[in-house]
């Protein structure tokens, strides 16, 4: 909305009047004169409406929001010098060539941002769409991807033992690492021997032995080291015997809601 001026004169007073500010009610127009006073015909003219369509008031909270997507070098219609430009409307209908200004009306009519797709083709070209939805369903899409990617993400954990470790710790190491691979995890495990402990290497390799064949079908073998002083065993999640798994798991869990249910 443009702005409106108007004036207004004020007639001489018969005393001069002293005003630290003066108040309308009707426009919320406030002038202040700090150290004055009016004792002569005077003139004022004031502005109301639009001027850029915020409120300069100090303190007014009710200012206009800006769009983030102003900046936008999708929305910069202005940067398209060609005349004409290849529109494609919100249903995906190819409209074809028109004028960069028909362009533009037909995007106002319909509510919709004019968005630039090729800026370097010949003619541009635009689309009419919603700009905000699409950012929206883009970001979704890249999120879900993420959330997919990450469910696919295989894990390496890591256990560590003595060659000389006692049967508690073994069982415990075990259990968890089962855990780990029937949450599709790798596990790697490391038996460290430090100084002269080099002398009790076969013992080490026979304890690493022992633990692959205690965890099972659940693991395969991926890759092993026994030339190091760090001996590395690392096993990969069978994924044949986990998708067996798999169903049981899903029977147990309906027997269970349907026993709560009963």
């Amino acid at each position: 909305m443009a702005g409106i001026a108007t004036s207004c004169s004020i007639s001489p007073f018969k005393q001069p009047i002293s005003l630290s500010h003066f108040q309308s009610k009707l426009f919320h127009l406030r002038l202040d004169f700090p150290n004055s006073s009016i004792s002569r015909g005077c003139s004022i003219t004031c502005r109301y409406g639009g001027g850029g369509g915020g409120y300069s008031r100090q303190g007014d909270s009710r200012r206009p929001k800006k769009n983030s997507s102003d900046d936008d070098p999708a929305l910069d219609i202005s940067s398209i010098r060609s005349s004409t430009v290849r529109l494609i409307d919100e249903e995906q209908n190819m409209v074809g060539v028109v004028s960069k200004t028909a362009a533009i009306q037909m995007a106002e009519d319909a509510e919709l941002d004019l968005v630039i797709l090729s800026p370097e083709a010949d003619p541009p070209v635009v689309k009419l769409m919603d700009y905000n939805k699409y950012k929206y369903e883009q970001q979704k899409k890249k999120r879900d991807q993420q959330k997919k990617s990450s469910a696919h993400r295989v894990d390496q954990k890591e256990l560590k033992m003595g060659y000389n470790i006692d049967v508690h710790d073994y069982t415990v190491r075990l259990k968890a690492a089962k855990k780990f691979l029937k949450d599709g995890d790798k596990v790697k495990l490391i038996v460290s021997l430090k100084g002269r402990e080099n002398e009790f290497k076969n013992n080490a390799i026979e304890l690493i032995r022992r633990f692959r064949d205690d965890v099972g079908e659940l693991a395969v073998e991926e890759s092993k080291n026994f030339r190091d002083r760090n001996m590395t065993l690392v096993l990969v999640p069978n994924k044949a015997i986990l998708q067996k798994e798999a169903p049981k798991k899903k029977e147990k869990s309906t027997e269970t809601e349907v026993s709560a249910s009963v």
